[in-house]
């Protein structure tokens, strides 16, 4: 019987670009990861892919080896900066010598041939707190707080957090700033005491005030708890579909 409630779509949570020219293989993989809020790009073109690898980031890679230059699209992922840690899957005919030159390459997981939902849905909820992590180094998370800058020259001011992530901070500041200046910040994350206190290198800011700042010398243990907290977020953020999956069942 089917379910016509379990076939919304949930909200995506992660993107995969998926590189085949197998429809039956696109259809199968796209359907499954929309089953864990992951997004699939597809592409059918080894050139185009390789080009993709290059100029933006996703949270996982799925080859097809029947691709042309699929060996040489499994050596980008790692070669290209903002896909070097994402997780790789490679889509095989089946045990053996193809499945071996997959892991010398590199990948993460193997999907064999015949494709199924059961086989699938196994090998994504293996994945999935890998592919999370690699969206939370990426994640920015929308908050609002007070934060404290105090420029070389001692000058402290107040301004507000447009979002947060692991490697540094959006805030508005009304007036000019210079790209490349040195700032000491200070904030606490909502329900939490911390005071995160952090020197940070304007990157970047335009006309409306939007400013982005690059975390310098974060402690570890501060680290450590930003990114529980950025995975905090994440998860409440995660459709009730995807956390469902894993769920341990009620003990009887």
């Amino acid at each position: 019987m089917t379910n016509t409630g379990a076939s919304a779509k949930p909200s995506p949570v992660a993107t995969a670009l998926v590189i085949s020219d197998d429809e039956a293989t696109v259809r199968q993989l796209t359907e499954s990861m929309q089953q864990f809020a992951i997004s699939a790009e597809v592409c059918r073109d080894a050139g185009i892919a390789m080009q993709s690898l290059n100029r933006r980031h996703y949270e996982a890679v799925v080859v097809d080896l029947k691709m042309y230059q699929a060996k040489e699209i499994m050596e980008r992922v790692r070669s290209a900066p903002s896909n070097q840690t994402a997780t790789t899957f490679a889509v095989t005919e089946g045990p053996g010598a193809e499945s071996a030159s997959v892991f010398s390459a590199r990948a993460n997981f193997v999907l064999e041939r015949p494709l199924s939902e059961e086989s699938l849905s196994r090998s994504l909820r293996a994945a999935y707190g890998i592919i999370m992590r690699e969206r939370r180094r990426y994640f920015r998370c929308p908050v609002t707080i007070p934060v404290a800058v105090r420029n070389q020259e001692g000058q402290e001011a107040e301004y507000v957090t447009i979002n947060i992530s692991e490697s540094g901070i959006a805030i508005r500041i009304p007036t000019p700033v210079k790209a490349g200046a040195e700032v000491a910040v200070q904030f606490k994350l909502p329900e939490n005491q911390t005071q995160f206190a952090v020197q940070s290198k304007i990157c970047w800011s335009d006309p409306t005030g939007r400013t982005g700042l690059q975390f310098l010398n974060l402690p570890l243990p501060q680290k450590t708890e930003l990114q529980g907290w950025l995975s905090h977020r994440l998860e409440e953020v995660l459709p009730e579909a995807v956390a469902s999956k894993f769920q341990k069942p009620a003990e009887s």
